[in-house]
């Protein structure tokens, strides 16, 4: 009968010791994925300083919207985002290092629509469905054909004519796997034209070869080039927008020179696919707060860009957009 009293608290004690075990082991898990989850399903996240992976180099656009953007998302999220610059292969080398790192939401990918060239080129196999999306912040519809002003030609009609009278002659700077070396073709396509496309390198070699003489035309964005266009060193034959840009009024569109093209170049923040989901919305919060910011808003706006909020799911939906127009466009090329 003694030992029988005895046996009852040591079940107890067993049991107790099980549980004990159990929630410790269950909070050790958030913290070793770098956050700290609350009873309510919140999280304590970011824990410490945010890598921001831009996949191109210094000094192009991409570099210069995740700085600005950067700037902003240190206030929403209280914590230091650190840019880091890889470029290589159209973005590929920077998204596959980005990728090789924990995926515990303090390390982000800032890119745009090149990834899905890369896709499309075979470059790489990594696909717009392989990420969660924080969202879309900013969208550039500012991109143009851009032109020394001593180029034969001033205009789209004008640099259309030439092409056509001098087939594969007119060197066109563009980086292989970059989106716009599929603009190109499908400017080609649609203008009927013959383009000696040349791989120059990212967006500062490709300025660099235009002021040396050495191409005739630069694909790229206005708000890069905008001292150049001030001081008449160089011209833009247009955007390639359905509607002039409220920055750039006396900026003719392609579409009114005769040429159907229009370009949505999105710059989104993107997490690798089993980053906890709570971390992933708390970043797209940020993100929207940034977008909504009029200091944010005025500064992006000053480099011919439009603030643009979308979701996840409304970024997936864009992205898949354009990959289908892209493909389209690949598949009645000659590549």
């Amino acid at each position: 009968m003694f030992t029988k009293q005895l046996e009852l608290p040591k079940i107890f004690l067993v049991i107790f010791t099980a549980v004990f075990l159990a929630a410790c082991s269950e909070g050790g898990s958030d913290e070793a994925n770098g956050e700290t989850a609350s009873g309510d399903g919140e999280t304590d996240y970011p824990t410490q300083s945010i890598e921001v992976m831009v996949p191109a180099g210094a000094g192009g656009d991409t570099d210069l919207n995740s700085r600005i953007t950067a700037k902003y998302l240190e206030e929403e999220l209280g914590e230091t985002l650190v840019v880091t610059n890889v470029g290589g292969s159209g973005g590929t080398t920077g998204i596959n290092e980005f990728l090789s790192k924990e995926a515990d939401g303090h390390n982000v990918l800032t890119y745009h629509n090149a990834m899905l060239v890369n896709n499309i080129y075979g470059i790489s196999d990594i696909a717009y469905e392989d990420f969660q999306y924080a969202g879309m912040g900013i969208l550039d519809q500012s991109n143009t054909f851009l032109v020394s002003s001593e180029a034969e030609f001033d205009d789209l009609e004008s640099f259309i004519a030439y092409a056509q009278e001098n087939p594969g002659e007119v060197d066109v700077a563009t980086e292989i796997g970059a989106m716009t070396h599929l603009q190109l073709l499908e400017f080609e396509q649609k203008a009927d034209v013959d383009l000696n496309i040349v791989d120059a390198g990212g967006a500062s070699e490709k300025i660099t070869a235009l002021l040396g003489g050495r191409v005739d035309v630069v694909p790229t964005s206005l708000g890069l080039v905008q001292d150049y266009l001030e001081s008449g060193d160089f011209e833009s034959l247009g955007v390639i927008a359905e509607e002039r840009l409220e920055g750039a009024p006396d900026i003719p569109t392609f579409e009114e020179q005769g040429v159907d093209m229009s370009i949505d170049k999105v710059f989104y923040r993107a997490f690798a696919e089993d980053t906890p989901q709570e971390v992933v919305d708390k970043f797209s919060e940020a993100l929207e707060n940034v977008v909504e910011n009029e200091d944010f808003q005025e500064e992006i706006s000053n480099s011919w860009l439009t603030p643009t909020y979308l979701d996840s799911d409304e970024t997936v939906e864009k992205l898949k957009e354009i990959d289908e127009q892209y493909r389209e466009v690949y598949d009645n090329s000659d590549q």
